[in-house]
């Protein structure tokens, strides 16, 4: 199969929904009594409490489609719905995921599709992974709703920008998604109603394909960015796109030839900072701390609890800030814009766009195992910018796993999304202890940009020359059928 696992869309694909003012007028009294409970009382009346729900979440929802960002239940009722209103927030804390869920379930009409049950069981039988990825606000909605119709056994895992706190068409919470089935990107598909958050997020991720099942409702935004691989009415007509990708020729290495996928680290292999440092040094120097000294073990011990996911991005660089001594909280700020206008100031290496583009022609897959403070979604933006967010079968963070190279276990990871055997890939990397680290596990290795005492199996100094790799070069690209 050409397809490992199928991803489905929630509102609007697995169920359809709408919503009337009468259905919402209806249904006020109950989030008043929610509100009561939670210590917000209302003197007006229910058309104007529901006037204010719909306008505090339209607000909330024009935020979020400008940062991809969900924020909690507790947040979009304190600053948005409620905002400007007396609240009890340790009593709202408490009411406030209850009482989204009530919006998600009252304010809206939803209705199971009825094909869906049999699509999925026939999924199923074919032996492939069915998982879920939506956008909502609450945590219970999508579950609850799927127990009630009949299917919650079918979807593992369910992602939900919820719990992730990334929305579609972010291609993060795709790759995430792809690496809770252990699937490589190439070999998902995504079908959801929306072409803006469904269908662009799949396409930027890499996903196999992107198909778009038809919804009648007007979201009153605009839908478009991708062209979908299939459009269809229906649920049943995914099977027969399933079974046509299942029969088509597809290139595939020579199953002689060991190396099945190239695993890269990201900073100074892909793209590099030729100005590294070079604004908040001049920021340090403008507030007179340029000559201070910071004890390089603090420094190291901060940043490794960074990569694995301690501590923020942002408190990292304060923690930074304040060793050297910056702690006004104006410049501290200062000082952050500084770092983080560094940290995005990269330049990719010449060739890499071409080199990743021809490796994907001759059939490997690309993975990239990176020690990061950013979160994915950060590094995928970059990526974009260089023509290459796309083409990423596997993405492994220090910051998700909460491990760093040379752990076995953040090699193994991408290994086991990729369905492949250590002897199956190689590494490419500079730093020693990283290469070590493939060594270690039994993946080949091949240093770029390396640091002197670097040891590998092979050694390039353009990145295109990976191309001329003895065991890459030798390599076949063959048209087979199906399996």
């Amino acid at each position: 199969m050409t397809i490992q696992a199928v991803f489905f869309d929630m509102g609007g694909t697995i169920e359809t929904f709408g919503w009337t003012p009468e259905l919402r007028f209806k249904a006020t009294p109950g989030i008043r009594r929610l509100l009561s409970e939670a210590g917000t009382n209302f003197d007006s009346s229910d058309k104007a409490l529901m006037e204010r729900i719909s306008s505090g979440l339209e607000a909330y929802h024009r935020v979020s489609l400008g940062t991809l960002e969900e924020w909690s239940p507790l947040r979009v009722w304190s600053e948005f719905i409620l905002a400007g209103l007396p609240v009890d927030q340790e009593k709202l804390a408490e009411k406030a995921e209850e009482m989204m869920v009530y919006i998600e379930t009252r304010y809206y009409s939803r209705a199971l599709r009825s094909e869906v049950p049999e699509v999925l069981e026939a999924i199923k039988k074919k032996g492939l992974k069915i998982g879920l990825i939506s956008n909502v606000n609450s945590l219970g909605q999508v579950p609850e709703n799927l127990k009630r119709y009949g299917i919650r056994e079918y979807f593992h895992p369910l992602v939900l920008s919820s719990e992730y706190g990334r929305r579609k068409p972010d291609p993060a919470i795709f790759h995430y998604a792809a690496r809770m089935v252990s699937a490589p990107t190439s070999e998902c598909l995504y079908i959801g109603d929306r072409i803006a958050r469904d269908i662009v997020g799949a396409r930027r991720a890499g996903f196999r394909l992107a198909v778009q099942i038809k919804h009648d409702f007007n979201h009153g935004e605009e839908d478009r960015g991708a062209k979908p691989d299939a459009v269809i009415t229906k649920m049943t007509e995914l099977l027969a796109i399933l079974e046509a990708e299942n029969k088509k020729p597809r290139f595939r290495l020579d199953p002689a030839r060991q190396v099945r996928a190239l695993l890269f680290d990201a900073g100074d292999i892909l793209y590099h900072r030729p100005h590294r440092d070079r604004k908040f040094q001049a920021f340090l120097a403008e507030v007179g701390r340029a000559g201070n000294e910071i004890p390089e073990g603090e420094k190291k011990k901060l940043r490794a609890q960074a990569f694995e996911g301690l501590i923020s991005p942002g408190d990292y660089r304060q923690a930074v800030l304040h060793l050297y001594g910056v702690t006004d909280p104006v410049l501290v700020e200062r000082g952050n814009q500084a770092v983080e206008e560094d940290e995005n100031c990269i330049h990719f290496f010449k060739g890499v766009r071409q080199t990743l583009k021809a490796l994907k022609n001759k059939g490997y897959m690309l993975g990239i195992i990176t020690d990061t403070a950013n979160p994915i979604h950060v590094k995928l933006n970059w990526f974009e910018s260089g023509g290459i967010g796309h083409v990423w079968d596997s993405i492994i963070s220090s910051q998700d796993l909460g491990i760093q190279k040379p752990a076995p276990e953040i090699y193994s990871a991408a290994l086991q999304q990729l369905n492949l055997s250590a002897c199956q890939t190689a590494f490419i990397g500079h730093d020693v202890e990283e290469l070590n680290g493939a060594h270690v596990v039994g993946m080949k290795t091949i240093a770029f940009n390396y640091d002197r005492k670097a040891s590998a199996d092979f050694y390039i100094d353009k990145f295109p020359d990976l191309l001329k790799v003895p065991i890459l070069s030798a390599n076949e690209v063959a048209m087979i059928g199906k399996d």
